[in-house]
């Protein structure tokens, strides 16, 4: 089972259909969940990180292998991070990847990841970026099945 924690709620039609679209593909290989838990909203960067690291270690299981987005993590190619999906659900059941807020994620919830994941040194709005992920999961899936789709 896969599963997305992300901080926020998406508002713009365009990006709900993309994320429906994108794991309506993904689900034709594995189970696959979206947890939204509440943006606090820009306060205090210290507050903030603290009140969103309540929320997402409510739903992080102890048998989870979490990975985390962040800028400061690895940067791999597509056909890494399909090779990473492939050998980590051979020995794990669950992986969770974890998208902060604005501020990004308390070390806390840093210290908890097994595997630090950065798509670029750019910054991507939280809404958009959760697009881009499910479809490198997607294109994992299609990678990794030896199917058509990635160039």
């Amino acid at each position: 089972m896969l599963k997305i924690i992300c901080v926020g709620q998406i508002k713009e039609k365009y990006l709900k259909e993309a994320i429906e679209e994108y794991l309506k593909r993904i689900k034709k290989y594995n189970h696959i969940e979206i947890v939204e838990v509440k943006d606090e909203g820009l306060v205090e960067k210290v507050k903030e990180l603290k009140l969103e690291e309540e929320k997402i270690l409510k739903h992080l299981n102890e048998k989870d292998y979490i990975i985390t987005l962040e800028i400061e993590g690895t940067e791999i190619t597509s056909e890494e991070f399909a090779k990473k999906i492939d050998n980590v659900l051979i020995e794990n059941s669950n992986i969770t990847f974890i998208i902060g807020g604005s501020y990004g994620l308390s070390n806390a919830i840093k210290e908890k990841a097994k595997y630090h994941l950065s798509f670029s040194k750019l910054t991507f709005p939280h809404q958009l970026f959760r697009v881009l992920l499910l479809e490198q999961i997607y294109r994992s899936y299609k990678i990794n099945n030896n199917e058509n789709y990635h160039k």
